[in-house]
Order: structure tokens, then sequence, then C-alpha cells
């Protein structure tokens, strides 16, 4: 019996589950065929990698040459390296796989002793490209020292000015300062030795210009002196005619008399014309005792001068002829004239 109710149960379970199976899947069937099921979504899309770029560098000198060993450091927008290398036997450089943006690059030696380094630049690096660079290198400049001497002390003198060219091109201007010195650089168009000249536009004060123009070499980095010598001016002559010094009269002119001098008793001018003296003079007798004339000084000596020989002939002549004729008409009277004594005899 207990079999009997065992399967009755199994037959009742089983038509059970057909049923609901039955009743389940019409409602599903109607739903499916009226609105379809939303459709899954999409994967998300890959990020594009951007292509990357490249720098050549290719180094020269000014003269055309190609520099390898040059040595260059790279850096990005952050100032990180991005890259770093040396030219090579051709003279150049490559930097690669580089993302797309601005770079720095920087030079960091010439690889020659010759030569200076650039300065820095900007680079700009685009995608799937290469950005070529030609670096030219500058030849070392010479270094210049000028002096400005005086040519006979040997003395620095500043003020000096004076242009230095090479050719026909003037490079350089110099003026010596206060120590009479002044230092440059002169720009080398060669790795080898380059003439230059120098010539002088300013000379130091109270000197000549330094007319004749100078010559010297000079190499890529090399010192150089350069010296240039000035002759002092001399002194202009006074064309005016006016006398440099006051006349201080003869010797024999009292101090403060530049006019007359008594000496001797014949007055002298200051123009060499002498006048008679009073005392020998033919006329001496119609001069007023009042003479202010001054006399010689007693002791004094007799004027020796041959202005005044003449006047004192004449006046000796004059008084002997005198003398003589004084002495006839004496002589002549005095027979005439009886003698008082005579008579009273």
């Amino acid at each position: 019996m207990h079999a009997r109710f065992v399967r009755s149960a199994v037959r009742s379970a089983a038509f059970a589950a057909a049923m609901t199976g039955t009743l389940t899947w019409a409602p599903a069937a109607t739903a499916q065929t009226s609105d379809p099921p939303p459709a899954a979504p999409a994967p998300p899309a890959e990020t594009p990698i951007p292509d990357t770029g490249s720098i050549v560098i290719t180094k020269k000198d000014t003269t055309g040459e190609v520099l390898p060993g040059a040595v260059f450091l790279l850096l990005d927008a952050d100032g990180r390296e991005a890259g770093r290398g040396e030219t090579d036997l051709r003279g150049e450089l490559a930097f690669r796989n580089l993302a797309p943006g601005v770079y720095r690059l920087k030079e960091t030696s010439s690889g020659s002793p010759l030569h200076e380094v650039v300065a820095d630049q900007d680079v700009i690096v685009t995608p799937g490209a290469t950005t070529r660079l030609t670096i030219t290198d500058l030849v070392k400049a010479a270094k210049v020292l000028l002096r400005a001497k005086d040519e006979k002390t040997g003395k620095l003198l500043p003020g000096a000015t004076v242009n230095i060219g090479s050719g026909d091109r003037m490079l350089l201007t110099l003026t010596t300062g206060a120590k009479g010195t002044a230092s440059g650089k002169l720009p080398m168009s060669s790795r080898t030795t380059t003439q230059f000249w120098v010539r002088q536009i300013t000379a130091p004060a109270g000197y000549d210009l330094y007319k004749p123009s100078k010559s010297f070499t000079a190499g890529p980095g090399a010192p150089v002196t350069v010296t240039i010598t000035n002759a002092a001016t001399a002194p202009k002559p006074d064309l005016s005619g006016k006398p440099t010094h006051e006349s201080t009269g003869t010797p024999s002119t009292p101090a403060g008399k530049s006019g007359t001098s008594d000496t001797g008793g014949a007055k002298h001018s200051a123009t060499g014309i002498s006048a008679p003296d009073a005392e020998s003079s033919p006329t001496a007798a119609t001069t007023p005792a009042s003479d202010t004339t001054p006399k010689a000084p007693a002791g004094s000596l007799a004027h020796t001068g041959a202005d005044a020989t003449p006047w004192i002939a004449g006046g000796a002549g004059l008084l002997v002829a005198l003398g003589v004729l004084t002495l006839a008409v004496t002589r002549r009277r005095t027979p005439a004239e009886p003698d008082d004594n005579s008579k009273t005899s």
C-alpha cells in the first residue's frame, strides 16, 4: 500500500510540473515577440598612440668643414634629459623616437680647441617628421691688449683711440683707460693666423697723432699685445710780434728811469739819440740857473760812450779859441795905455 501511495504522488508531481511549465512558457513567448531585449554595450575605444619624431644635427665651422666630436645634450619641456651624444666623423648626431613637443638643445663641447660652442636653442619635434639642424661653430676670437706710450719716457697714456681691422673691414675700436691700456676680442675667420691693421684716430691730450698704420698677426684664442707710441706736442712759436718781456733799459740807466741817462753829462733818449750836455754846449750861458736837470753825482765816472765825443771835442775847441782871442786882445791894448808914473815925472 505504501508503494502504491508513492507511485500516485510521483504521478501527481509530474503532472503538476508539466502544467507549470506550460503556463510559464506561454507568457515568455508572448513577451519576446512584442519587445526585443536591449543590445549589449560596446567595449570602450582604445586611445591612439601619437607618432614620434626625430632630430638630426650636422656640425660645421665657418669655413664649411665638418666638426666631429662635438657633444650635445637634449632636454624636454620639463627640463629632463631626453638624449645625449656627440657628432660622428661626418659631423652628424641623431636623436630618434622623440615624443612631439619643444626641446632644448645645448652644446656642451665643440670638440675642438679652436672653436667656440653655440648658444642654447629650442627645437620643435612634430609627429612622424625629422627636424634637421645645421649648427656652425665660430672660430675662437683672438685676445688683443692695446697700450699707448710716451715715445721718450715710456709712460702709459690714457685717452688714445684706435681702430683695428683686417683687409677692408673694421672689426674693433678701443680707447685706453686711466691705466693707459684697453683690451678686446678680434673675430677670426680662419683656423690659422690672420693679419690685422691698427690706426690711431684720437691722440692722448698734449700729444701728436700717431699717423702710420701698424700691422700684426693673431691666431684663434691666442693673446697679442699692440703698442702705440705718441710724441708730445711741441709748443707753437708766438707770431703776434709782441715782446715776450718788458725792456729793462740800458745798463747805465738807473732803475725806474727808462727815458734818459745823465751819466757823463749827456742825455740819452730811449731811442739811442744823444742830446748835448748843458755844460759843454755853446748855448750853455743862456741856461737858467734854476735848471732842474739832475747833475751827475760827485765821484761818478765820466760817460765814455762814442755818442758824446763830438760834443766834448767841439766844446774844448771853442774854449781854446776863446782863450787865444782873449790873449791877443790883452796884448794889443797894453802899449797904448800910458803909465801913470810917467806922467807925474
